[in-house]
C-alpha cells in the first residue's frame, strides 16, 4: 500500500537539504550543547520548548533544548510535536491526514493510534493545509530523529484559541511514560536586539513560573499555554537553558527574533 508523505517545505533553506550534510549540522549542534549543558542533574526531560527559526539562527538554541532530551529509562514510544501554524488558520488544533513526513534524514511515521485518540477531543480536526508549508513543526524533525532515532511523531498546529484543546489531548496521552513532547516556538519578533533581550527574559520568566506568556511575546503561545497546563497538573518543574536572539547568532541586531530552550522535569522519585 502506497504512504501518503507530506514533503519537506523548507529543506535546503531552514536546514541543509542534504542527508549528510544534515546529519553533521545537527551532530555538532548537539554536540556543542551538550557541552555547555550543566544543570539537567542526570534527569531526562519529559518535555522541551525550542525555538523554528533557520538552523543558522535558533539551531544552537533549539540544540540546548534538545540536550535534556538524551534517552534514559523507557524507550521513547511517542514524540507529541506542537506549534503554531504561521500560514494557514487554525482555530484550534490540526492534525495532518498523512502517514509520514518526510525529509533529508528520512520520513517520520505519524503515528496512527496517537492520532485517533487525538481526534476524540472537541476542537481536534485533520487540517492538511495547516501543515503544508508549516516550518514550525519540520525544523525540530532532524532534531527529532538524531535524538531518538525511528520514533513516530503526533505533528499538531495549535491555532490561538487551542490552548485548553492541546491541554486536554496532552493529558490524553500523559500516562505513557514513552511520550516526550516538543513544544516549537519563537519569541519577539523583528525589534531591536536590546529590547528584545528585555522582553524575552520577561517571557522567560513567566514560562518558568508555568504563566503562559502572551501571543505576541511568542508565535506559539498557545502551544506553550497547553503544556504549562499540563505542568502545573503534574508538578513538573521548568528550567531555562538557552536565551538569546539572531543577533547572538547570525543576524542583524536592529531587527531580531528571540529564542528560547526550556525543558521540564518531572518530579524525582522519593
Amino acid at each position: 500500500m502506497t504512504r501518503a508523505i507530506r514533503e519537506p517545505a523548507v529543506a535546503g533553506q531552514f536546514y541543509p537539504g542534504d542527508r549528510a550534510e544534515l546529519q553533521s549540522n545537527v551532530d555538532e549542534l548537539l554536540r556543542e550543547a551538550r557541552a555547555r549543558a550543566t544543570s539537567a542533574n542526570g534527569r531526562t526531560a519529559k518535555a522541551i520548548i525550542a525555538p523554528h527559526a533557520g538552523y543558522q539562527y535558533s539551531g544552537p538554541i533549539a540544540a540546548s533544548a534538545y540536550a535534556a532530551l538524551t534517552p534514559g529509562g523507557t524507550p521513547v514510544r511517542l514524540v507529541v510535536l506542537a506549534g503554531p501554524s504561521h500560514f494557514h488558520h487554525v482555530h484550534e488544533v490540526a492534525i495532518p491526514s498523512v502517514d509520514a513526513f518526510d525529509m533529508p534524514l528520512g520520513p517520520v511515521t505519524i503515528d496512527p493510534h496517537a492520532r485517533e485518540r487525538a481526534l476524540e477531543i472537541a476542537g481536534v480536526v485533520i487540517d492538511d493545509h495547516a501543515h503544508a508549508q508549516e516550518q514550525s513543526l519540520e525544523v525540530q524533525l532532524p532534531f527529532i530523529v538524531s535524538v531518538f532515532g525511528d520514533v513516530p511523531v503526533l505533528p499538531l498546529a495549535v491555532g490561538r484559541a487551542g490552548g485548553a484543546v492541546m491541554a486536554a489531548l496532552l493529558e490524553l496521552l500523559w500516562s505513557d511514560s514513552g511520550t516526550r513532547v516538543v513544544i516549537s516556538t519563537d519569541l519577539s519578533h523583528q525589534i531591536p536586539a536590546p529590547l528584545a533581550r528585555q522582553l524575552d527574559a520577561r517571557t522567560a520568566e513567566s514560562i518558568c513560573r508555568l504563566e503562559p506568556p502572551a501571543h505576541e511575546m511568542a508565535c506559539g503561545a498557545a502551544a506553550v499555554a497547553g503544556m504549562l497546563t499540563a505542568a502545573r497538573e503534574h508538578h513538573l518543574d521548568v528550567e531555562l537553558l538557552d536565551l538569546r536572539n539572531s543577533a547572538d547568532t547570525a543576524g542583524d541586531a536592529h531587527r531580531v527574533v528571540g529564542y528560547g530552550a526550556f525543558a521540564l522535569f518531572e518530579p524525582a522519585l522519593t
